[in-house]
C-alpha cells in the first residue's frame, strides 16, 4: 500500500490594523499549483474575451464603476483596517477607480482603433495598410499595498478593455482588498475567471511569470522587486512594465510665492502619509528664499496632525506597519547623524501602532538617506541650491526619475524647466504630481519603464500589428 503524499500547506495571510497593532482577519492563500491552475483558467476565459466587442466590454466596465460606488464605504473600511488609510482617503480612492473605469469604457475604442498607413508614395495607388492593436493575453500584476485599489484598477481597466485577462498577486498585507477587487469584476458581470486574485507569497511570482498562461507582467513596487521581475520576464521573453521607487524633486525658485509653494510642497509630501512613489520628497530651494520657504513649509506641515483614520477630520493616519515606520525613523536618525537638522517632528510617539509625525529636515546633503534614498513616509527634506541651474542639476543627479515639480510664479519658466530640463516621467508646475487616467504615468532611470493609463498605457499590453493588403 502506497503512503499518501503529505498535503501541501496553504499559506496564511494575517492582517494587522496599523492604527492599533492588533491582529485582524486571517486569509487562507493559494498554493503555487493553485495559482498556476487559476492562471490557466484566466487564459481560457481571455480567449473568448478577446472576441467580445469593445461596446460590450465598455458596458461591463461601466457596471464595475457602479459596483465600486455602491460598495465605496465597505472598501474604504477594508483599506483602513489593512493598511491604515483614513476613511476619507479610501472613499476618494474608490471614486478615482470608478472614474478610471468610466474613462476607459468611453475612450478605449478610439485608443485601439486601427491606424491607416499611407503606402502609396507620390503617385498613390499603393496597397492598403494599417496598424491594429490586438490583446497579448493574460497579464500578471504584482501590486503594492499603498493604494490597494487604485494601483490595481490603474492596470486592470485599460488591460481588460484591450481584451486581456488579469491575474493579480497583491501585497501580502492587503489580502482582503485583493479579493474584494476580484469580487467587483464578478459582480459587474465579467466572464468567470477573466480577472482573478491569487493569494501567494512573492516566491511564487517567478513560477507564474514562467508559465505559458501568462503573456506579460506589470509590477509596481521597489527597485529590488523590479529587478527580480524584469530578470524573470526577460528570461522568459515576456513584456513587462515597471513602476518603481521615486525621490521626487520639487524646485523652489527664487520667484516663488513661498507660502503657496509651501502648501503645494506639504500636500505633495503628505499624500497617503508620504507613502507614495510620486510623493514629493526632496524640496530643492534656491538659497535666497530657502529660509523663508522652510518656515512656511514647517507651518504647512504642522496642519497634518496624526489622528484616528476613521475620523473624517484626520489628515495623517498611521503608516502601514511598525516595521516600515521604524525604517523611516532610522533614515531620519542617520541623516541627522550626518548633519541634517530637524525642524519639525522626527520622534516616534509613545503609543501602539505604526505612527510617525509630519517631519521636516533641513541641511540635507549628499551621503544622507534623506538626500540619496527614497524615504517612504511623512518626511520632507529641504536641500539648498545656488540657483536654477544648480537646482536642476541636484534634481537630476538622483538615480530615480518618476515625478518632479517646479514652484515658480513665472509660468513660461516653469514650463521650460518641466518640459525640457527635468529627467522624470512626469513634471508638474505649481501642483503636486498625481496620477490621472487621462495622462501617461511612469518613470525613467531606476523608477522603471513603460507607461500606465492614457492611450499610451492601454497600448503597453497589446500586439501592435502591421497589416498590408495588396491587389
Amino acid at each position: 500500500m502506497n503512503a499518501q503524499s503529505p498535503a501541501i500547506a496553504r499559506p496564511r495571510f494575517q492582517t494587522v490594523d496599523p492604527a492599533t497593532g492588533h491582529d485582524g482577519k486571517v486569509y487562507e492563500g493559494h498554493t503555487e499549483d493553485d495559482a498556476l491552475a487559476i492562471a490557466s483558467q484566466t487564459r481560457a476565459a481571455q480567449i473568448g474575451w478577446r472576441k467580445t466587442s469593445i461596446a460590450e466590454r465598455a458596458r461591463l466596465m461601466r457596471e464595475a464603476a457602479v459596483v465600486l460606488r455602491r460598495r465605496q464605504d465597505e472598501f474604504a473600511e477594508l483599506m483602513c483596517a489593512e493598511m491604515g488609510k483614513p476613511l476619507a482617503d479610501g472613499r476618494a480612492e474608490v471614486e478615482k477607480c470608478a472614474f478610471n473605469c468610466e474613462y476607459f469604457a468611453e475612450h478605449a475604442e478610439a485608443f485601439l482603433a486601427r491606424q491607416p498607413i499611407d503606402m502609396g508614395g507620390k503617385e498613390g495607388g499603393g496597397p492598403k495598410a494599417f496598424v491594429t492593436f490586438n490583446p497579448l493575453g493574460v497579464v500578471l500584476a504584482v501590486m503594492p499595498w499603498n493604494f490597494p485599489f487604485w494601483q490595481v484598477f490603474r492596470f486592470a481597466a485599460p488591460g481588460l478593455m484591450a481584451g486581456n485577462g488579469s491575474v493579480l498577486k497583491h501585497a501580502s498585507n492587503v489580502p482582503g482588498c485583493a479579493l474584494a477587487i476580484e469580487s467587483v469584476f464578478a459582480e459587474a458581470g465579467f466572464p468567470e475567471h477573466l480577472f482573478r486574485t491569487v493569494l501567494v507569497p512573492s516566491a511564487s511570482v517567478e513560477a507564474l511569470i514562467g508559465d505559458d498562461a501568462i503573456a506579460a507582467v506589470t509590477l509596481t513596487g521597489s527597485v529590488p522587486a523590479g529587478r527580480k521581475v524584469a530578470e524573470a520576464a526577460g528570461r522568459n521573453l515576456k513584456k513587462c512594465v515597471l513602476e518603481l521607487g521615486g525621490a521626487d524633486a520639487y524646485l523652489v525658485l527664487e520667484d516663488a510665492d513661498v507660502h503657496k509653494a509651501a502648501k503645494v510642497a506639504a500636500a505633495a509630501r503628505m499624500v497617503n502619509a508620504g507613502q507614495s512613489c510620486i510623493a514629493g520628497k526632496r524640496f530643492i530651494a534656491v538659497a535666497s528664499i530657502r529660509e523663508k520657504f522652510e518656515q512656511a513649509l514647517v507651518e504647512a506641515m504642522k496642519t497634518y496632525v496624526t489622528g484616528d483614520p476613521r475620523d473624517a477630520a484626520t489628515k495623517l493616519g498611521p503608516l502601514q506597519a511598525v516595521k516600515a515606520r521604524d525604517e523611516i525613523h532610522k533614515q531620519v536618525q542617520e541623516s541627522v547623524g550626518k548633519g541634517a537638522r530637524v525642524l519639525l517632528g522626527g520622534e516616534i510617539p509613545d503609543r501602539p501602532g505604526a505612527w510617525y509625525p509630519a517631519t521636516v529636515l533641513t541641511d540635507v546633503t549628499p551621503g544622507q538617506p534623506a538626500y540619496d534614498d527614497e524615504v517612504f513616509g511623512p518626511v520632507a527634506a529641504v536641500i539648498e541650491a545656488k540657483d536654477e541651474a544648480d537646482a536642476i542639476e541636484i534634481a537630476n543627479a538622483s538615480e530615480f526619475g518618476l515625478g518632479s515639480g517646479v514652484l515658480t510664479t513665472d509660468l513660461e519658466r516653469g514650463e521650460r524647466i518641466a518640459a525640457d530640463e527635468l529627467d522624470a516621467g512626469m513634471a508638474f508646475v505649481n501642483k503636486p504630481v498625481a496620477s490621472d487616467p487621462r495622462i501617461p504615468f511612469g518613470g525613467v532611470k531606476h523608477s522603471g519603464y513603460g507607461r500606465e493609463v492614457s492611450a499610451f498605457g492601454i497600448r503597453e499590453f497589446v500586439n501592435v500589428k502591421s497589416v498590408l493588403i495588396a491587389d
